[in-house]
């Protein structure tokens, strides 16, 4: 599909790539890996053709289409959502347009030849497109990227640009290329939205290039690594986690080499220096130091640098650290959730999960004060001191202030020794420290946000978006200290990888309660996939009270019941998953559109009677 050959680029006196070669097959499902500054999205700008190269040469298969979806795109449009994906597959929107417009004229009676000729074109056109298909396949797409079917007609410029991203992606798929380039495409994406990404390249019959910081996405997605590191590339067999595995041997045996190459290179050195002495050798030492000169060296990586923290073992908090019943938030007459009750016991680690426009980050803030409270109660428990990180740093720091007066005006009770020393464990230097956060980049600022937290010897975390901006080892420093952490942890997060390793738990919000899953998220979604019902839990009970529980006994009839309402449950969620699938089919606004809506109306009041009467059984 793609042959890259002795591809080589400078910028100034740096050199991006070195003459790298590789080849890409059509099939093949390739991550792209390499530290930050290595040429990552450089490279998928070359193959593109949006980045001129030195030298070397791109050959592409003829007739094959490839496209690319950079980070970033900063689009304006004055079409409706719909309108512009569909832009994606040719103007059909336009066509349609003017189809209508034409059968108008020939109703009232213009039958001129051109009217007549152009509008046998434009029907022939629109029978090729097939446009209702094409609506459909875009409004599949659209809903699993997160937007409703009542947002189509909105406009796009009404839109934030993460949601105008989603939209480029969409029209993107659309595309139907046989080979794709992925420059950070989940960057937009909540989790829900990733998981039917994740799903909808599973499923796809392309292959693609992919740069993603998500270990979750390339072990589940690539079959080919691509590593960029000092200019050269190479190319490994399987997902990241095989890829991590080799290069970690092909590190030490890098080492082995380098280690003896020094080694070699001493000892000669030492023979040219005695001969040089001797009259009789000064010949032989010139030749040598010829030999030595044309040696090639075997370089190593840079040693990159390593945050390295643990946190302190924490006062010993109640066993209910956080009780909130009952909490409701609307903005003006828009109810975002209601009648949500949450129980967070000591030493859990919860992961608060939910599509966008739920209201996940609301919550979080009702619960961390930055909100006021609508309604219900929210208590934290007997000795519970929290910390907080927050998603956006510009309300956790002071932009204006270096690193080190925020560090010292946040976390008074800590020495200025001690201060150092925890801002030196996250990579500030005792020059850095005196930066002022205003100019860091994302993932320093990150960085320093989390140091604070540290700082606070909190028992209690609650953690909005904490892997924002990190690079996989520094989150896989940051979830083996958040793991081994003594405390409780409440965290919103859009990582799949990052979820499945720290939470044992998951709470996922809806228009109606919060629904409690004991487990990680692979866990939560194939009790979902299997329609098992959620506890929407008022009181979260210790181990010992559910024993107690469990001794006593229920009923047979009781216990028949229970499974009843459980077996009924599971067929509601599926007719429930079914019905809204099938909005895509009919037009909004429509009479099946509205009978469909009321119906889905009816069996989600089912639901919530039969979880009620659920709840009350247990």
């Amino acid at each position: 599909m793609i042959n890259i050959k002795n591809l080589s680029l400078h910028f100034s006196s740096r050199t991006l790539f070195d003459e790298i070669s590789f080849n890409v097959d059509q099939s093949a499902r390739m991550g792209l890996v390499g530290l930050n500054g290595s040429g990552k999205s450089t490279l998928l700008k070359v193959i593109s053709g949006q980045q001129e190269y030195d030298t070397g040469n791109i050959a592409f298969v003829p007739g094959k289409k490839i496209a690319y979806m950079p980070q970033d795109v900063v689009f304006q449009s004055d079409k409706s959502i719909i309108e512009e994906a569909l832009s994606a597959c040719g103007d059909v929107t336009t066509l349609q347009k003017r189809h209508d417009e034409l059968e108008a004229k020939i109703e009232e009676g213009i039958t001129d030849e051109p009217i007549i000729n152009e509008y046998i074109e434009i029907i022939e056109k629109l029978e090729h497109l097939d446009p209702i298909k094409l609506r459909l396949e875009a409004e599949r797409i659209l809903i699993g990227l997160g937007f409703k079917v009542a947002q189509m007609d909105t406009l796009v410029n009404t839109l934030s640009v993460g949601w105008k991203m989603r939209i480029v992606l969409a029209k993107l798929l659309l595309q139907k290329a046989d080979f794709y380039l992925f420059d950070e495409p989940t960057n937009h994406l909540d989790i829900v939205a990733k998981d039917w990404f994740l799903q909808f390249l599973k499923d796809a019959n392309f292959g693609f290039m992919l740069v993603c910081h998500e270990r979750y996405f390339l072990d589940q997605l690539c079959n080919t690594i691509l590593a960029l590191e000092n200019g050269k590339s190479k190319v490994y067999k399987g997902n990241y986690s095989a890829y991590e595995k080799q290069y970690a041997v092909d590190l030490e045996q890098l080492k082995s080499a380098h280690a003896l190459q020094q080694k070699d290179i001493k000892r000669r050195k030492e023979t040219i220096a005695k001969f040089r002495a001797s009259a009789t050798k000064a010949k032989m030492a010139q030749s040598m130091q010829k030999q030595l000169d044309k040696l090639e060296l075997i370089k190593l990586p840079p040693s990159t640098r390593k945050v390295h923290f643990s946190f302190p073992t924490t006062k010993r908090a109640g066993r209910i650290v956080l009780d909130a019943q009952n909490i409701a938030q609307a903005f003006g007459d828009k109810k975002l959730f209601d009648q949500v009750n949450l129980q967070i016991e000591r030493g859990q680690k919860v992961a608060l999960i939910a599509a966008n426009g739920v209201g996940k980050t609301t919550l979080f803030n009702i619960i961390v004060g930055n909100l006021p409270l609508q309604q219900g109660t929210i208590e934290f428990g007997a000795n519970v001191d929290y910390a907080i990180f927050a998603q956006d740093q510009k309300d956790a720091l002071d932009f204006d202030k270096t690193i080190f007066q925020n560090a010292q005006e946040l976390c008074s009770k800590k020495s200025e020794q001690q201060i150092r020393s925890f801002l030196g464990a996250f990579l500030f230097s005792s020059d850095e420290i005196g930066k002022k956060v205003g100019i860091l980049s994302g993932g320093e600022k990150n960085r320093v946000a989390m140091s604070i937290v540290l700082m606070q010897d909190a028992n209690f975390l609650l953690l909005d978006e904490p892997t924002n901006h990190l690079d996989m080892p520094s989150k896989e420093v940051l979830i083996q200290a958040l793991t081994d952490f003594d405390g409780t942890i409440l965290f919103v997060s859009h990582d799949h990888y990052f979820i499945n390793k720290l939470a044992n738990k998951v709470v996922e919000l809806t228009p109606n309660g919060a629904l409690s899953y004991e487990g990680n998220y692979d866990v939560y979604l194939a009790q979902k996939q299997a329609s098992v019902p959620a506890k929407a839990k008022t009181v979260e009970t210790s181990d010992t009270t559910k024993k107690a529980k469990n001794n006593s006994g229920q009923s047979f009839e009781k216990q028949k019941k229970i499974q009843k309402i459980e077996r009924e449950t599971a067929k509601l969620e599926r007719e429930i998953n079914r019905l809204e699938l099938s909005f895509t089919e009919f037009e909004f606004g429509s009479p099946r559109f509205l009978q469909n809506q009321k119906k889905l109306h009816t069996k989600k009041e089912q639901l919530k009677t039969l979880l009620a009467e659920w709840e009350t059984l247990q």
